[in-house]
């Protein structure tokens, strides 16, 4: 299957790979060759993709839309690093200061702030 992991502002990821998971509004989705064409929407999370070398590919990425035709598979979204590009002294920074200023406000912003910290979090942890 190709891939294409795509953020607003560049290319992130792109290859071929045996299998991609990814977390949606329905939960988590696991794509594999051959699937049924398919559109979701993408919650804060982490997207995996085994590669066709057997290689795993692990990136935080936040809100988007995840797209599966003729075994190709676009995944769209505003932010998304790969865990090789993320510094996971700074991700926790930011969940800090999100949790510390959001303490007083149910502030949408503040919350998809929390949310994006804590994916870059979980995509730098589980990679190392």
């Amino acid at each position: 299957m190709q891939v294409e992991l795509v953020a607003a502002d560049r290319l992130v990821w792109s290859g071929e790979a045996t299998m991609v998971i990814a977390r949606t509004t329905e939960g988590d989705v696991g794509v594999l060759p051959n699937h049924a064409p398919m559109l979701a929407v993408m919650v804060d999370g982490i997207v995996d993709v085994t590669t066709a070398d057997g290689e795993s590919w692990v990136a935080a990425v936040n809100t988007g839309f995840l797209s599966v035709a003729g075994n190709r598979i676009s995944i769209l979204s505003e932010q998304a690093e790969m865990t090789h590009e993320i510094d996971l002294e700074k991700a926790r920074q930011d969940l800090q200061r999100a949790e510390s200023s959001g303490e007083n406000s149910d502030d949408a912003a503040e919350a998809a702030s929390r949310a994006w910290a804590e994916a870059r979090i979980r995509a730098a942890e589980r990679s190392s």
